[in-house]
């Protein structure tokens, strides 16, 4: 038991690896505030099963591109994207967006595992776009993440108001005129732009825990829209951040970290939801 905690959970030599994955640090940091961001939106639309279509065919694009020796970041936009403009399409109909998604589902984790079965270079590659790695990050795939980031961010701040307006009532915001297709569209784009970000970090398989879990943990603390934005990018980031901090020592994927970082703060939260709900009910009463 002692030797199987040691070599999931060591600190040897913590302060010589820490330098080598600053850049790792800032992505885990950039891409913890974008899944804040947008997590409380995900949330509201109830799309945490498109996230994880979205990422299965990120993965097929990201693989396609391993095998053929091409940038694996574009890859995966390039599979987010197809996803995310097939299902905004779709619209708000969560009957036909669910069954699309899980048609499109097999199909992209079906050519990922084909391509990455035809690729004869290092394994860690394979492995680490389904489950994530320790990667020394560059300036330009930094810069490429800031990026897409702040492209998100400020498309996000524009379209905020209206598209949280047709996520919680969408029979009146239609009446209303807006374009309901249209925003279900950009919406999907932006998604999927933030899950091949995300996937470079946790893999493909375990996206959820950065994209969905923090938002549902802040979503049991919180009713308020600004204090629940706020809650999801500080548990995004600390779930990022500390996976990758924590898998430093043993040299094990950062998803395994990521994801046990988001549960246990979703834990934590579930009492302290409980009993903001009863100090609720009776002050009612």
């Amino acid at each position: 038991m002692t030797d199987f905690f040691t070599s999931v959970i060591s600190f040897d030599n913590f302060g010589q690896l820490v330098p080598l994955v600053s850049g790792s640090i800032m992505a885990g940091i950039v891409l913890g505030v974008l899944a804040g961001l947008i997590g409380p939106m995900i949330h509201a639309r109830d799309l945490a099963f498109a996230v994880h279509g979205t990422s299965e065919l990120s993965f097929a694009g990201a693989s396609v591109a391993l095998y053929f020796g091409v940038s694996v970041t574009s890859g995966a936009v390039a599979g987010s994207l197809i996803a995310a403009v097939i299902l905004g399409m779709l619209g708000v109909r969560a009957k036909d967006r669910n069954a699309s998604i899980g048609i499109m589902l097999p199909f992209g984790m079906g050519i990922g595992v084909l391509f990455l079965s035809l690729y004869k270079g290092r394994s860690s590659n394979k492995f680490g776009l389904l489950t994530g790695q320790i990667v020394a990050v560059d300036t330009t795939q930094l810069a490429t993440l800031c990026a897409v980031s702040a492209f998100v961010a400020i498309a996000l701040a524009i379209i905020w108001r209206p598209l949280f307006f047709a996520s919680v009532d969408p029979a009146v915001a239609k009446a209303r005129g807006i374009p309901m297709r249209t925003l279900s569209i950009v919406f999907m784009v932006l998604l999927g732009l933030t899950t091949a970000m995300a996937i470079q970090l946790v893999g493909a398989l375990l996206v959820l825990s950065l994209l969905i879990t923090p938002t549902a943990a802040a979503a049991k603390v919180t009713a308020t829209p600004t204090t629940l934005c706020l809650l999801s990018i500080v548990f995004a980031v600390i779930a990022a951040v500390g996976g990758i901090l924590l898998s430093l020592g043993p040299g094990l994927p950062i998803s395994p970290y990521v994801t046990t970082i988001s549960f246990v703060t979703y834990l934590v939260c579930l009492p302290i939801g409980a009993l903001r709900r009863r100090r609720g009910w009776s002050r009612r009463a």
